[in-house]
Formats: C-alpha cells, sequence, structure tokens
C-alpha cells in the first residue's frame, strides 16, 4: 500500500508556481491577485478561506479578501461581484459556498466572469471541460486528476466507481475520467444514494472516489485487492482526546480499507490540500491570459 501524498504532491505544486511568479515579477509583470467572498462566520468556510488566502501568500500571490454579513442581500452581494469582475487588478476570485438560504447560488455563480470564475462552477467552464476544450476546472476533480498523474496512477481502461454525484465533485471528474488523455481514458460508473447494488459495484472497481460525505462509509467488505482508493470526505467528528475537541474524518474506514489497496488518499492530508494548489493553478492560469 502506498499513500497518495496530497501534502507533499501539493508542496512541490506551490514550490513549481512560486517560481514561475518570481519569474513574472522578474519580466515585470504584476503577481497574480486571487480574490475570496466570504459571507457569514461558518466554521468550515473561514477554515478554507483561511487556508486559501495563506497559500496565495506562500507563493507570492496578492490576495483580496471581501467580507459581508450573513445578512447582506442578493443584490448587494451581487454588485460585489459585478465589482470584482470589472476589477483589471483582479485576475480571479471565487465566492465561498454554502451562502446564506435567502441568496440563489446559481444565481451568484451565473454572475461570475467565466473568464475569473478560477473556481470553476460557472455553466460556461463546466460545459468547455465536458468537451474537453481548455478551461477553469474545478479544484477539488483537478487536485485529484493531478494527483493520480503525478504518481503515475493507471486509469486507461480501467473501471472507476465514483460514490457521490455533486456539481462540485463527483460528476466533474466522472467527465474528466472518462474523457481521453492521462489520466483518463477510464470507464465511469457514477453511483448515489439510490444507487441499489453499491457493494457489488465496487467490488469491481478498480478505482474508487468516496465523496458523499459520510464518515468512514466505504468499508473494507466493500474493496476488492489492490484497489485504488481516493477520499474526498472531510467530516468533523466529535473527539473529546483532542485539543480542539474535533477531527477530520474521511468517507473511508482508513484503518481497515487501507492494508487491500495499492494506493490510497489519507484524510486529513490527502485530496484537501490538492485542491488548494488546484486553485492557486486556476489563478495562475487567469494571470498567464491577462499577458
Amino acid at each position: 500500500m502506498q499513500l497518495l501524498d496530497g501534502k507533499l504532491t501539493s508542496a512541490q505544486i506551490k514550490d513549481e508556481i512560486a517560481a514561475e511568479v518570481k519569474e513574472m515579477l522578474s519580466r515585470g509583470k504584476r503577481r497574480p491577485h486571487l480574490a475570496a467572498v466570504l459571507v457569514g462566520n461558518d466554521g468550515g468556510s473561514e477554515t478554507y478561506v483561511s487556508a486559501k488566502i495563506k497559500a496565495c501568500e506562500s507563493v507570492g500571490f496578492a490576495s483580496t479578501l471581501v467580507r459581508f454579513d450573513s445578512n447582506v442581500t442578493e443584490e448587494e452581494l451581487l454588485e460585489a461581484v459585478d465589482k470584482l469582475n470589472k476589477d483589471p487588478e483582479i485576475d480571479g476570485f471565487i465566492v465561498q459556498l454554502p451562502l446564506p438560504v435567502h441568496i440563489s447560488e446559481e444565481k451568484v455563480t451565473e454572475a461570475i466572469n467565466p473568464a475569473k470564475d478560477v473556481d470553476g462552477f460557472h455553466p460556461q467552464n463546466l460545459g468547455r471541460m465536458i468537451t474537453g476544450a481548455d478551461t477553469f476546472v474545478s479544484a477539488t476533480p483537478q487536485g485529484i486528476m493531478e494527483l493520480l498523474k503525478r504518481y503515475n496512477v493507471e486509469t486507461r481502461g480501467k473501471h472507476v466507481v465514483v460514490i457521490g454525484r455533486s456539481n462540485i465533485v463527483g460528476r466533474p471528474l466522472s467527465i474528466l475520467l472518462s474523457l481521453k488523455g492521462n489520466p483518463g481514458d477510464a470507464t465511469v460508473t457514477v453511483c448515489h444514494s439510490r444507487t441499489r447494488n453499491l457493494q457489488e459495484l465496487c467490488l469491481q472497481a478498480d478505482i474508487i472516489v468516496a465523496a458523499l460525505g459520510v464518515p468512514e462509509f466505504l468499508k473494507a467488505d466493500m474493496v476488492k485487492e489492490g484497489a485504488v482508493v481516493i477520499d474526498v470526505g472531510t467530516t468533523r467528528v466529535h473527539a473529546p482526546e483532542t485539543k480542539n475537541g474535533w477531527k477530520l474524518k474521511g468517507d473511508v474506514d482508513f484503518e481497515h480499507v487501507a492494508p487491500k489497496c495499492s494506493y490510497i488518499t489519507p484524510v486529513p492530508g490527502g485530496v484537501g490540500p490538492m485542491t488548494i494548489a488546484s486553485l492557486l493553478l486556476n489563478t495562475l492560469k487567469a494571470a498567464r491570459k491577462r499577458d
């Protein structure tokens, strides 16, 4: 069993990005600039945005945080999005989800300029991804693809089972893995809460991606010997023995599944760091286009 070390791989990617930023500055170019819009005080969102801002600083990007209280109106938020769209100093920006219930996430996402949509959630970018065209791919699926590529995990002709059909991870990843390329060229089955023979399908899989948000859902009796397992889950669970009273659990029962695997991602330190690295790659890509 070998760990697919997202922490190590993301550090390598950040070093590569930092070197390119340094080279851009030596040519008199402006450093890439990422903005993040945060609404309310959700603990998870606060943590994610803080990590993204910190990552920007580590590679030499400029960063801007735009904060709103949870009672901000949809109109006010859309005005802020429009302002970022028009700001020539901003290469890319994200609106951290989830948003308060009185604001339409769909309307806000569609208001983002696709050329600055470094989260890759705009329908135009999703459509381009489906056709295999050059575009911004959402960060978590792109991070998983990069991890598979850098560890030379063979996907061609393999059967991949993706558990979870979200627009953020499951659906885009299933498309990316089935496209021509490396990684890619896989036969992909997407499973979800209505799938009846989930264990049977998982036991057929060469690669399993668990992305449903249920801690330790994937058990050892659902995984065949030598399978590759990608754990996308990051759920905070009560843990009185820890300093802060909680710890992160993935969607995979790591202790019992790992011994059966050829490769597996840990939680934390697997997919999570790759998501942030991919966001940085998308921002760098946006900055290159302005030149």
